[in-house]
């Protein structure tokens, strides 16, 4: 079990994050009409969570650890998709994980190949206004892996109250999607998915570092970043 800390550090953003059901869809289906979730939350779907609480383009969230809360459970539900471009529906069935409670910790670095914001790269700012965002539930809506599930956050002390797998046997996952590395972020005009063998200790995953020599990387495509103009009037894209 992990020493309670401090929620207002500002070395890291600790919360709780909960919702009815979750996806985090495994990519093998993710081409097809059945979707099966994976049985933990994915690095990538974590930094959408916490992109939702705050996110500026100075900073990079990095996710240190999730704590598994609550049993893992899954449901599978009949839905019906639309036929674009033709009359009619198809029925898939999609397989959620239920009742779902994790504890996550994070922390940002400033992104490396952004240098035309070197001005606002002030730690202190912007931990501060995560914590106060988080504070009010986020910025934008949170979901755990697909828009139809929706969640919630609150900030609490990471390691508090008792998990469902606290102390039990250490628990492998094999390969699992890890993230994506973006070309904003890598400095490369590529895309790539990242890979790695996940264990649950103690209810706890600590994650690599997306640059860690442990994590395996796929090329998956050429992409350029998509950065917004400024303007007098606001934004453009």
């Amino acid at each position: 079990m992990p020493k309670p800390h401090d929620p207002v550090s500002l070395d890291y953003l600790d919360f709780r994050v909960w919702g009815r059901r979750a996806l985090f869809t495994d990519p093998s289906t993710k081409l097809g009409g059945e979707k099966l979730t994976l049985p933990i939350p994915t690095y990538e779907a974590l930094i959408g969570i916490v992109k939702g609480i705050y996110w500026k383009p100075t900073i990079v969230w990095v996710i240190d650890q999730v704590r598994v809360m609550n049993r893992i459970r899954t449901h599978s539900e009949g839905v019906r998709t639309i036929h674009f471009g033709k009359a009619g529906t198809d029925r898939f069935y999609y397989t959620y994980l239920i009742d779902v409670e994790y504890q996550v910790r994070a922390h940002f670095v400033f992104n490396p190949h952004r240098p035309d914001l070197a001005k606002d790269r002030n730690y202190p700012k912007h931990m501060q206004l995560a914590h106060r965002r988080l504070d009010r539930g986020g910025t934008r809506d949170i979901c755990l892996g697909a828009r139809e599930c929706q969640a919630y956050v609150e900030p609490i002390l990471f390691g508090t109250g008792r998990g469902y797998y606290d102390h039990q046997p250490d628990i492998s996952f094999g390969m699992m999607l890890h993230g994506f590395d973006y070309p904003d972020e890598i400095g490369v005009d590529e895309l790539w998915t990242r890979w790695w063998k996940p264990t649950l200790r103690n209810g706890i995953i600590d994650f690599p570092s997306p640059d860690s020599p442990g994590v395996a990387r796929k090329f998956v495509k050429s992409m350029v970043p998509i950065r917004p103009s400024f303007t007098a009037g606001g934004v453009t894209a």
